[in-house]
């Protein structure tokens, strides 16, 4: 299995002092993604969560909606000349009777670790594919003092991060600030993959009245995986998109960006944010 992290001799420069010492470095190992054997996409990734990984990405494209239409997901042996697994291709299994997307070259991708699938959706997909409106069953009010908090909490919870100042993460967070799950990873895409992924995984999906808080920027990506999992509330300690607002406005969905101490930007579904009442002005 591949490595969260390793090990690299480095020269290090301090104040003036100077040594060789070994740093602790992020692992980045491509990922292949097949479906029903036949190869779909390749990403960047930490290795780890591979197949939470792979099975959000597939409810981000519109295949998964429910662990029932998921039949396994398998490391694919024989990855080498020699036959050795490296556990960087997995291959997903779909339940019978789920259709199957067409697959064709136009379709395969290659997605990187800054980016992923740069360029590659549009707001009519999402909007056509999307298998659960942002709709609150009781209505989300969200105190700007709760997300305030969210950013450190999510921090807190990097464990990797601590040894390596090298990943971003994804967070779900249930709308009274209580930590549902965080993952890591090179790719904040790929975070927020592992995040849905596992969700699907237990059956929790749609993940409505949820929170979903990034690390970095908001891109249209990223709140299209937020739209695609039901999460109606996108949290960046950075700033969004042009692309990214114009999908939450569409979608319903609330963007929160520049979330960092009691400052924040809220770009699109205000009304999820519980505002103090103006104060009443003097006669």
């Amino acid at each position: 299995m591949g490595r969260v992290t390793e090990r690299r001799r480095v020269l290090r420069i301090r104040d003036g002092a100077i040594d060789h010492r070994a740093d602790t470095l992020v692992a980045e190992e491509p990922l292949e993604i097949r479906l029903n054997g036949k190869p779909l996409a390749i990403t960047m990734r930490t290795p780890g969560d591979d197949f939470a990984l792979a099975a959000g990405f597939l409810v981000s494209e519109g295949v998964l909606g429910s662990a029932e239409e998921l039949a396994n997901i398998v490391y694919c042996a024989g990855a080498t000349v020699d036959g050795s697994n490296t556990y960087n291709i997995v291959d997903v299994r779909l339940a019978p009777g789920v259709p199957v997307p067409d697959i064709t070259l136009e379709r395969n991708v290659y997605t990187t670790s800054s980016c992923g699938l740069c360029g590659k959706a549009s707001l009519d997909a999402v909007r056509t594919t999307a298998r659960w409106p942002i709709t609150d069953v009781s209505p989300l009010r969200l105190e700007p003092a709760l997300l305030s908090a969210l950013p450190d909490r999510l921090r807190a919870a990097q464990q990797v991060f601590d040894r390596t100042g090298g990943l971003h993460a994804a967070a779900l967070f249930t709308a009274d600030g209580e930590l549902l799950d965080v993952r890591e990873d090179v790719g904040r895409h790929n975070a927020v993959d592992k995040i849905v992924g596992r969700a699907l995984q237990q059956g929790l999906l749609p993940l409505a009245g949820k929170v979903l808080m990034v690390s970095g920027r908001a891109s249209f990506e990223l709140a299209q995986k937020a739209v695609m999992a039901g999460i109606p509330v996108l949290a960046a300690v950075s700033a969004p998109s042009s692309l990214a607002v114009d999908l939450a406005a569409e979608s319903g969905l609330t963007l929160v960006g520049f979330l960092r101490g009691a400052s924040m930007n809220v770009y699109a579904g205000e009304e999820r944010i519980a505002l103090p009442a103006p104060a009443a002005g003097r006669g």
